[in-house]
């Protein structure tokens, strides 16, 4: 995965809240192989039919601007993976469900939790405006306003370094192994002792039955 620091492009709204899972893939596409792309299955049932849907009278736009609560229901990944294969970096809502959330981050995508997610949504109403996201300042524009968003900074390093959970592991074998050394001398007595070399047990000469 491909780490960035800054983002420039143009987004569109969709003001919905409570937007789940199923409504970002439905489940019924899940079975799809991964390297099919699932971008075309991404809002189906709520696109199907509609052809005022933004996503579709707004193509190319990389920033989705939401409704709070957004990517609540099941944990599934696939609905980044859908989000993703469309072309979406950056979703800006007030609030996201927690797993959707970590799933984001850990595909690239920036869950930018804004306060005044209302006034962007407002803003939008006429159609897409340019964006730029500073994953440095945790700051977005849009329109030519600017919005601070909320980052922890476990997420701003992985998504400027492209890490996943294990590389952000990675990232702190130093200090890993300076606790692992420092707790076996204190406790010498947790580790376990290394086995004298010996016969196997488990292993009888030839026609010997245990």
């Amino acid at each position: 995965m491909s780490g960035w620091t800054t983002h420039d492009g143009q987004a569109v709204a969709l003001p919905l809240g409570d937007v789940d899972t199923d409504q970002i893939i439905p489940a019924r596409f899940m079975s799809t192989p991964r390297a099919a792309g699932y971008g075309g299955f991404l809002f189906h049932d709520l696109r199907d039919g509609d052809a005022d849907f933004p996503l579709d009278r707004h193509a190319g736009c990389s920033v989705l601007v939401a409704g709070p609560n957004f990517g609540c229901g099941s944990s599934r990944e696939a609905a980044v993976y859908a989000l993703v294969d469309a072309g979406i970096r950056v979703v800006v809502a007030e609030s996201f469900a927690d797993i959707f959330a970590g799933n984001a981050v850990n595909n690239g995508v920036l869950p930018a939790r804004v306060a005044q997610t209302g006034e962007i949504l407002e803003a939008l109403r006429d159609g897409p405006l340019p964006a730029l996201i500073d994953l440095t300042m945790a700051r977005l524009t849009i329109g030519g306003t600017g919005y601070s968003f909320d980052l922890p900074q476990t997420w701003r390093d992985k998504l400027i370094n492209g890490w996943d959970d294990i590389d952000l592991t990675r990232a702190h074998t130093a200090e890993i192994e300076t606790f692992r050394n420092t707790r076996r001398a204190r406790a010498p007595w947790a580790w376990p002792s290394t086995p004298e070399p010996g016969p196997n047990p488990a292993i009888h000469p030839q026609g010997e039955r245990p």
